[in-house]
């Protein structure tokens, strides 16, 4: 069921589904839709047994509940616009994520249950007239505006290091030899006691959709395919089921999870 909440003279709807898949036998992923602020998260846990799904919750949990105990210190503007200051929004975005990983890594090393574990995460803040865009991981956030898919997070992982470079060619990765190489992070919560958080920002216009998802979603089907479901699809929770159903058609290899969020005119 979407939901819907005031964006600068605009109207921001939201809707989000995580899905088991067909190849695994429990969900790894976590995911949290708005409900108090205008927050939606997606995490793809790791670790195997129960600790990835535990990862992935502790650290959604983790940033909504930083997002709720610092509300109190943002300015009220609506629904009056005013100069707003965008480092203080990026910088309570970082410090959300950052702390998740200090959560994350310190429960590993408390529990043996949960040595090992970790997670991916992209999460989006929408305030005033712009976005906030929190990313570690290999879960994406992508922008369709006026027909063109953007991806705004860049991959940490070794697949994505290797194309980067130009250490390997598109065919020496998809090479079998390859193939379990193409699931290795080079960043992710939980692994170390600090992290590096990519963090952007940008200005939404109206009829962009944004898509998070984890690697379930982008990793089965293609660009072009998004972007088709995006743009034939003008219900968002059906436009979700879609999403998930073309993963789960194309294999279901792993938890699939998306989230869109679109600007309309009120």
């Amino acid at each position: 069921m979407s939901t819907t909440f005031p964006l600068d003279g605009k109207r921001l709807r939201f809707a989000g589904a995580t899905d088991v898949g067909r190849k695994r036998d429990h969900n790894e992923d976590f995911m949290a839709l708005p409900a108090e602020q205008r927050l939606a998260i997606v995490a793809d846990g790791m670790g195997g047994h129960a600790s990835g799904e535990v990862a992935s919750a502790l650290a959604v949990e983790t940033i909504v509940d930083y997002y709720k105990n610092t509300a109190e210190l943002q300015p009220i503007t609506w629904p009056y616009k005013v100069d707003h200051d965008l480092r203080a929004d990026i910088n309570r975005m970082n410090i959300a994520i950052l702390l998740a990983n200090t959560e994350i890594f310190e429960k590993a090393n408390r529990e043996v249950s949960c040595k090992g574990m970790g997670t991916t995460v992209v999460a989006t803040y929408f305030v005033d007239d712009n976005l906030i865009v929190g990313h570690v991981g290999d879960s994406r956030a992508y922008r369709l505006r006026n027909g063109k898919l953007t991806q705004l997070t860049e991959d940490h992982s070794l697949v994505n290091n290797w194309l980067k470079t130009k250490s390997k060619t598109l065919e020496e990765i998809e090479n079998p030899a390859n193939k379990k190489m193409k699931n290795v992070l080079l960043r992710a919560l939980g692994n170390r006691n600090n992290v590096q958080v990519d963090v952007l920002h940008e200005t939404p216009k109206t009829g962009d959709c944004y898509l998070l998802c984890s690697d379930g979603l982008c990793g089965m089907i293609t660009d072009d395919q998004i972007a088709a479901i995006l743009g034939n699809e003008p219900d968002l929770d059906k436009a979700v089921e879609t999403l998930i159903q073309a993963a789960n058609d194309a294999g279901g290899e792993d938890n699939i999870t998306a989230i869109l969020a679109r600007v309309e005119a009120i």
